[in-house]
C-alpha cells in the first residue's frame, strides 16, 4: 500500500455539469487517497445550478467550483494526473492535450443532465441520476486495490467500471 495522493481529472466537454459532479465525489469519498480535479474540452463558462444545488443539499462544500479549460492541466507546472476519466461521449472522442505524467486514461459515459428539458423537477432528477451513477463508479473505483494491479489489468478494470450498468 502507498501513501501517494493520487491525481484525478474528469473531463467533459462544457465542465458544467457531469465532471464536476465526478470531481466533488472523488474529493469526498477519496480523500486522503486522491486529489481530484475537473475540466472540459470546450468550457461553459459557468457551473451548472443544478449541479451545484445538488451537491449542496448533499453536503457539500459547493466554494469554488468553476468551469475550466483541459488546457490548463497540460501546462507546465500543472499537477502530474495519475488517472484521467472522461464523462460524455464527445469529449472521449475529442484529440486530447499530453498529460503531465502520463495517466491512465477511462471513459465512463453519462447522460447529460445539463440537455435535459422540461420542468425544473425534471432537471433535478436527471442531475440526481447522474450523481448516483458516477458516486457507483467512483465507488468500485475507489475499491481497486491500485497498488497489487498491473497497468493493463487496471485499465480493464476502469473499463469495467465504464461500462457498468446503471
Amino acid at each position: 500500500m502507498t501513501d501517494k495522493i493520487r491525481n484525478v481529472l474528469i473531463l467533459c466537454t462544457g465542465n458544467s455539469a457531469r465532471s464536476i459532479l465526478g470531481e466533488a465525489i472523488i474529493a469526498k469519498a477519496g480523500a486522503g487517497r486522491f486529489r481530484s480535479f475537473s475540466a472540459g474540452s470546450k468550457p461553459a463558462g459557468k457551473v451548472n445550478p443544478f449541479a451545484l444545488e445538488l451537491l449542496a443539499a448533499r453536503g457539500y462544500d459547493i466554494a469554488g467550483y468553476r468551469s475550466k479549460s483541459w488546457d490548463e492541466f497540460a501546462l507546465d507546472g500543472a499537477p502530474a494526473m495519475d488517472f484521467v476519466f472522461t464523462v460524455c461521449d464527445s469529449a472521449a472522442g475529442e484529440a486530447c492535450p499530453v498529460w503531465p505524467g502520463a495517466p491512465v486514461r477511462a471513459h465512463w459515459g453519462i447522460p447529460d443532465p445539463a440537455g435535459v428539458a422540461g420542468s425544473d423537477d425534471d432537471k433535478r432528477a436527471a442531475f440526481a441520476t447522474a450523481y448516483d451513477r458516477l458516486s457507483r463508479r467512483v465507488a468500485a473505483f475507489l475499491a481497486l486495490d491500485i497498488d497489487a494491479l498491473d497497468v493493463d489489468d487496471l485499465k480493464r478494470r476502469l473499463a469495467d467500471i465504464g461500462a457498468m450498468a446503471d
